[in-house]
């Protein structure tokens, strides 16, 4: 895995050792932030947050890309060592925040995200789930961006969220949404 585009283009990053997560691929991330890129024109002072991040990758691209901050959620214990590795080796520390444990013990939003990423486990509507959770504690505001990675067959329907793209990508499904 690399960085894709931005200031850490071409870095590679570690992926986590055990097989309990699933590192978004290189041209499946290629693809959603070319997506992304094409509705936000650019990802200066975004604050984002990567949910069940594993390695990060969806969150350092945000950052190398200029995002002003990224909240990391993630709960795998190797994840979040792959994660640490990460973050230091790129030197992102200052425009990071790891929160270790379930994204769903997330609590209410200090401020409402520009960009939410959710990469859950594919099969398990795990995406849509903490989507509709973290929306009422405030982490989606009117005009925030997410998308939500899943198997290609698995419906992404979030009360509250009209889907404004849908993109297929091997096995993998990209879906943005914003407040209906």
């Amino acid at each position: 895995m690399r960085v894709i585009a931005g200031e850490w283009r071409g870095r590679k990053l570690l992926a986590p050792r055990n097989d309990a997560t699933r590192p978004t691929a290189d041209r499946t991330r290629e693809t959603l932030f070319s997506m992304l890129a094409s509705r936000l024109g650019s990802f200066e002072g975004l604050h984002v947050a990567d949910l069940f991040a594993g390695s990060g990758a969806l969150g350092i691209e945000a950052l190398s890309r200029g995002a002003a901050h990224c909240l990391f959620g993630e709960q795998d214990r190797d994840a979040l060592d792959a994660l640490r590795k990460n973050l230091a080796a790129l030197g992102a520390g200052q425009r990071a925040e790891i929160r270790a444990g379930s994204v769903l013990a997330l609590g209410p939003a200090p401020r409402a995200c520009d960009l939410l990423l959710f990469d859950a486990p594919y099969g398990t509507g795990a995406g849509s789930v903490a989507l509709d959770k973290l929306a009422r504690l405030g982490w989606a505001g009117p005009d925030s961006w997410v998308s939500i990675e899943t198997a290609d067959r698995e419906a992404v329907d979030v009360p509250g969220f009209a889907i404004e793209a849908e993109r297929r990508v091997g096995k993998a499904k990209l879906t943005l949404l914003r407040r209906a």
